[in-house]
């Protein structure tokens, strides 16, 4: 008891020190070695501690000039012995690497230029990729009431609006043509898009309200279930 009376005395010293020092302008001496002194004095052992309170935290002395990215871009390494072009869209072979897309792998962009790694190993080369915008897409059988459905990749250069085992992309956002649309994507939230749905058997009524249920526990793991789904829908908008 007396220790923790003691260590709230240091801070309460120390944080007066610190007013003090800056009413007149000055700068106030290293805390951390003068608390831990202190601390010695009153025998209350380490103070390291306290930096959890921001009292002798370290913070920068200089400028440091930090890499940022465009929000839409992003690099892989390119799998070995392969080419990626313009324009392709672009998987991950399940290893990390780039790879030309292959029905069922997680998207993760367009590239913006071609990468030639015919000769390197994986990773020797990267390939540039633009994660996030709207790009005008060949798709078959585009109509123009398809504008809202789901596209999907069966290759780097092929789309659909067929799920089967193909790779989600985006969405349809404009008709431009027959069988040539806009399409809205976001390799971020690619693996939402490519979820299953769910067979509804239950027989019951879609709407957008829960109706009430009297069993305690089936009352709160609907409820959990209702949760989670409108924070998707949060997100996703």
């Amino acid at each position: 008891m007396k220790k923790t009376l003691a260590a709230f005395l240091v801070i309460a010293v120390g944080l007066c020190a610190g007013a003090a020092f800056a009413a007149v302008g000055a700068a106030p001496p290293s805390t951390g070695g003068a608390f831990q002194q202190l601390a010695g004095s009153l025998n209350i052992g380490d103070l390291s501690g306290l930096s959890l309170l921001g009292i002798g935290m370290t913070t920068l002395a200089a400028d440091v000039a930090r890499a940022f990215e465009q929000g839409d871009r992003n690099d892989m390494g390119v799998i070995a012995a392969d080419i990626i072009y313009e324009g392709a869209a672009v998987g991950d072979n399940a290893s990390g690497y780039a790879r030309p897309l292959v029905a069922g792998d997680p998207f993760r962009g367009f590239a913006t230029e071609k990468v030639d790694n015919s000769a390197g190993l994986a990773g020797a080369a990267k390939v540039w990729l633009r994660q996030v915008g709207r790009v005008e897409l060949a798709i078959g059988s585009l109509a123009i009431t398809d504008v809202g459905k789901p596209v999907y990749a069966s290759d780097d250069a092929t789309f659909t609006l067929t799920a089967a085992s193909n790779s989600y992309i985006g969405r349809v956002i404009r008709f431009v043509s027959s069988g040539i649309g806009v399409v809205e994507f976001d390799a971020s939230k690619a693996a939402l898009g490519s979820m299953t749905a769910l067979t509804d058997n239950t027989t019951g009524a879609a709407s957008d309200t829960l109706a009430a249920i009297t069993d305690a526990a089936t009352k709160n793991a609907v409820a959990s279930l209702a949760a989670k789904v409108n924070a998707l829908i949060a997100y996703i908008k």
